[in-house]
C-alpha cells in the first residue's frame, strides 16, 4: 500500500473538523532538561473518548456508502477502540454493536454503552470478541471496523500527526507507541510528507512493550510476523502481529522501534502524574517511557504522544504503587524478629535514623515457617531514591537485622 498523501490528511481533517478535538501540545521542562533538547507532549489523551482512536473510526465510518450504513457496524475491543466506533456512529447516526469481554473495565463499558452502541459482553479476553464480531458481521450484513488495518482508519489517525506537525514545525523526532500500527503508520506519513515539502527529514520512532513487541522482529524480516506475548500494562497496544496495510507504510518510513520494560512504563506513568500533571493510560505512556529509559538519541526537538487516558483507577492504584517502587521510592520490607519487648520500637528508631518515612506496618506472630520464639514485621516506607533504599536496608542490617524487599 502506498502511504496516505497530504491530500488525504487535508480531507480527513476537514471532515473530523467539530467531532473531534484539536489536543495540545505542552514542552515539559523535565523531559527537555533529561534529554537535552525541547521536549513536547502532544495531549492526546485529552481527546474525546480518551483517546486517538475517535479520529480514524470516524473517518472510516464517514466514508461508508448509504447501504452500509443502514446495515449498521460491528466491532470488537477492550477499551479505547469501542468508544471510538460507538461516539462516531451516534454522531454519524448509525447503528453500533461492539463486542467486549467480560473482564473489561467497568468505566470502558459505561462510556460505551453511554455512546449509544449496543454493547455485548462475552469471553475472557478480545479474542472471543473479535471472533463473534466477524461472524456477526457475516450474518447481519453489518460493516466489522478494524481497529487498524484498513486505509481509511490510518488516514484518520494520521491527521494527528498533521496538528503536530503545524503546532511544533521545527520538530526533529517524533516518538509514539505502537500496537497494531495505525497511528504510527499515520503519523509517520502525515509527518514525513509535510517535512518533505520543505526538504527536511523528521525521524520517526516507534515504541512497543517488550512483553509484547511484534514489530522488531517483524521489521527485520521485512514482513507481519506474529510473536507470542506476555501480559502487559500497556494492553492497548497489545498486538500479536501487525497490521498488514500499516506494516508496508511503517516498513518504509518509520525510522526505528524500540522496546520497553514494564518498570519504565510505571515510572512513566509516575513522571507525567507528578510532573505533568497528565493521566495517561500504560499504552499512551510508552513514548514517555522510553525517552526516561534512555532508549531515544536527542536530535533536535521531540514530541511524543500520548495517545491515550483511559486508565481503570483501580489499575492507576497499583500501577502507581509500582512506579514508586520501581523509582525506589518506596518498598516493603520482611523482617523476622526475636519475640522479646522493644524490638520494633528498635527497628522504627533505626529507620528513623535513615529518614525512612513508615506508611505502614504488619506485626504478626502466624506465618509459615515462624518458630515460636519468632515474629514477622512487615513494614512498607517511602524512600528517596535507589541510593536512600540501599541505605535504609544497610542501616538495618548493620544493626543484626535481616531485610527482605517484598516483590510481590
Amino acid at each position: 500500500m502506498s502511504a496516505p498523501t497530504i491530500e488525504e490528511f487535508t480531507d480527513a481533517a476537514r471532515t473530523l473538523a467539530g467531532v473531534i478535538a484539536r489536543t495540545p501540545t505542552d514542552r515539559s521542562q523535565f523531559l527537555s532538561d533529561l534529554l537535552g533538547v525541547p521536549v513536547h507532549l502532544k495531549l492526546e489523551n485529552l481527546q474525546r473518548t480518551g483517546s486517538f482512536k475517535i479520529r480514524g473510526a470516524t473517518y472510516r465510518l464517514s466514508r461508508l456508502s448509504e447501504a452500509e450504513r443502514e446495515r449498521g457496524v460491528v466491532a470488537a475491543s477492550a477499551g479505547n477502540h469501542a468508544q471510538g466506533v460507538a461516539l462516531a456512529a451516534q454522531t454519524l447516526g448509525i447503528p453500533a454493536t461492539i463486542f467486549m469481554p467480560l473482564g473489561v473495565p467497568v468505566p470502558k463499558l459505561l462510556a460505551t454503552r453511554g455512546y449509544g452502541a449496543d454493547v455485548v459482553l462475552e469471553g475472557a479476553t478480545v479474542e472471543t470478541p473479535l471472533r463473534l464480531a466477524a461472524e456477526y458481521a457475516d450474518r447481519t450484513g453489518a460493516v466489522l471496523i478494524h481497529p487498524f488495518d484498513h486505509r481509511d482508519v490510518i488516514v484518520g489517525q494520521g491527521t494527528l500527526g498533521m496538528e503536530l506537525y503545524d503546532e511544533v514545525p521545527e520538530v526533529e523526532t517524533v516518538v509514539l507507541g505502537i500496537g497494531g500500527g495505525g497511528l504510527l503508520a499515520g503519523v509517520a506519513a502525515a509527518v514525513k510528507a509535510r517535512a518533505a515539502v520543505e526538504g527536511r527529514h523528521v525521524r520517526i520512532i516507534g515504541v512497543q512493550a517488550e512483553n509484547s513487541a511484534a514489530y522488531p522482529a517483524s521489521m527485520a524480516a521485512g514482513e507481519p510476523l506474529e510473536v507470542e506475548t506476555r501480559p502487559t500494562i500497556a494492553d492497548g497496544i497489545a498486538v500479536a502481529r501487525p497490521g498488514d496495510l500499516p506494516f508496508e507504510i511503517i516498513h518504509d518510513l518509520v525510522d526505528e522501534v524500540v522496546t520497553v520494560t514494564e518498570d519504565d512504563i510505571a515510572r512513566a506513568l509516575l513522571v507525567l502524574l507528578e510532573r505533568a500533571k497528565q493521566v495517561v493510560e500504560p499504552a499512551g505512556a510508552v513514548g514517555v517511557a522510553a525517552i526516561l529509559a534512555g532508549k531515544i538519541t536527542a536530535t533536535g526537538p521531540t514530541v511524543t504522544v500520548l495517545s491515550g487516558g483511559n486508565i481503570d483507577p483501580l489499575l492507576l492504584q497499583r500501577v502507581v504503587a509500582h512506579g514508586l517502587a520501581a523509582s525506589g521510592r518506596y518498598m516493603s520490607l520482611r523482617i523476622p524478629l526475636p519475640d522479646r519487648p522493644g524490638q520494633l520500637a528498635r527497628v522504627s528508631e533505626l529507620l528513623a535514623l535513615a529518614g525512612a518515612n513508615v506508611i505502614e506496618v504488619l506485626h504478626t506472630r502466624h506465618g509459615q515457617g515462624l518458630q515460636i520464639s519468632e515474629v514477622i514485621l512487615q513494614l512498607s516506607v517511602e524512600t528517596r531514591g535507589a541510593e536512600h533504599r540501599a541505605h535504609v536496608i544497610s542501616t538495618l542490617e548493620q544493626a543484626g537485622f535481616t531485610a527482605t524487599v517484598v516483590t510481590d
